[in-house]
């Protein structure tokens, strides 16, 4: 394997589907492709409709800023399909062949596509793990996890919470760490001003506008965050909450909520995707974003958010303190306690006359790991070389 670029071979999701993990591997494609050449294997069935709680998988934005090539070929649903995959990936005649794992219901997909190109690739499977097991922890996940990365060689976790969340699956597999990308591609400095944006979502221009970003499934912590206004609305009657995302569950719920707490004038819900050339008047209008988890390992919405260069008030969950510098790049709380979110809100106000969370913000991105990334890759592949070579004298 003495080609001018190294060949890595990518099994995950891109366009057209949406969501972190696409948008991570479109992030990682910019990243390698000046050193490598890189082929996704992205999917022609992610989840099945049946099981998909959303209105559509596909990214519906009109502006797509990043959209990396890739070749639909992979279901996860049918498994005469994984024989045509690992087909294809062994005539790839990869250095590297990479799995993207964040969901225990892809364990017997890339558990029978990684035994099928084991023997070509002894030593060269490397699996990118995001999440090891779901955010919403079911039965039998640790099961499923254990057959999904049986054949991996190596492990590339994206957190140190991922790192430790590994150990029970892991042996003796190396495993290295990154970090998401600053989610940057909806940027567009469109020019209008926060209050002007502010009014066009019904709040007045002097108005404190917290924001909550994203799909809404119960582990976000919106039915939380919920819980706090009250106390903040007490505070300072001038915040609001802005809700932009679609309702992975019953938004009825939500609303329900909302009344019985009376907070209805200082709540505004846009649930429906948010395509790429809406997303940044939502954050333009905020003064800080809100990610009340329950649990996280990371967030693509944080990264996003540092992208914008808004600060957060976040929950101690999981990777959250790895990449929430307290009281610089946001204010972290104790998860589970609406008054201490409530508290955190307060807190970050009364701080961001003296503190400059922009030029925090800015230092954190600049020492990014993902900045590192591709030459991260040249020494996992570097790795996979002495490991398969190895391998070969047995």
């Amino acid at each position: 394997m003495n080609r001018e670029k190294r060949k890595i071979a990518i099994v995950g999701p891109a366009y057209p589907y949406r969501g972190g993990n696409a948008m991570f591997i479109t992030q990682l494609y910019f990243k390698l492709r000046d050193r490598f050449d890189v082929k996704i294997y992205n999917y022609t069935t992610l989840y099945p409709s049946i099981l998909f709680p959303g209105k559509t998988q596909y990214d519906e934005s009109g502006d797509m800023a990043l959209k990396a090539p890739n070749e639909r070929l992979v279901s996860s649903i049918n498994p005469f399909n994984w024989f045509s995959v690992a087909k294809r990936l062994r005539e790839e005649d990869a250095d590297l062949v990479v799995f993207n794992w964040w969901q225990p219901f892809f364990a017997f997909c890339h558990r029978a596509i990684s035994a099928l190109v084991r023997k070509r690739y002894r030593g060269r499977i490397l699996f990118i793990t995001e999440n090891v097991l779901s955010h919403e922890y079911r039965p039998l996940e640790k099961t499923l996890t254990r057959v999904g990365l049986k054949h991996a060689d190596s492990f590339l976790a994206l957190s140190q919470a991922v790192v430790e969340d590994l150990e029970f699956v892991r042996g003796d597999r190396p495993v290295r760490r990154s970090e998401l990308p600053a989610y940057d591609f909806c940027r567009t400095d469109g020019g209008e001003s926060p209050e002007e944006v502010k009014r066009s979502f019904g709040f007045d221009a002097d108005d404190r506008v917290l924001l909550f970003f994203g799909y809404i499934r119960k582990y976000k912590g919106l039915d939380i965050l919920l819980d706090a206004m009250p106390a903040m609305i007490e505070r300072d009657p001038s915040t609001k909450l802005l809700v932009g995302g679609e309702f992975y569950e019953d938004e009825e719920s939500y609303r329900r909520k909302i009344d019985e707490l009376g907070i209805g004038g200082a709540v505004r819900m846009v649930n429906r995707f948010i395509p790429n050339e809406e997303v940044e008047r939502f954050f333009v209008a905020a003064d800080v974003v809100l990610l009340p988890y329950r649990s996280a390992t990371q967030s693509a919405i944080l990264n996003m958010t540092y992208s914008f260069r808004k600060p957060v008030v976040a929950t101690r969950v999981g990777g959250f303190t790895e990449f929430i510098d307290d009281g610089e790049t946001g204010v972290v709380v104790e998860p589970n306690d609406p008054a201490e979110l409530a508290k955190g809100v307060a807190k970050f106000y009364e701080s961001r006359e003296r503190v400059d969370y922009v030029a925090n913000i800015e230092r954190r991105l600049g020492a990014s790991e993902f900045e590192k990334i591709a030459e991260l890759f040249e020494e996992i592949v570097a790795e996979a070389d002495e490991r398969a070579a190895r391998l070969a004298k047995k």
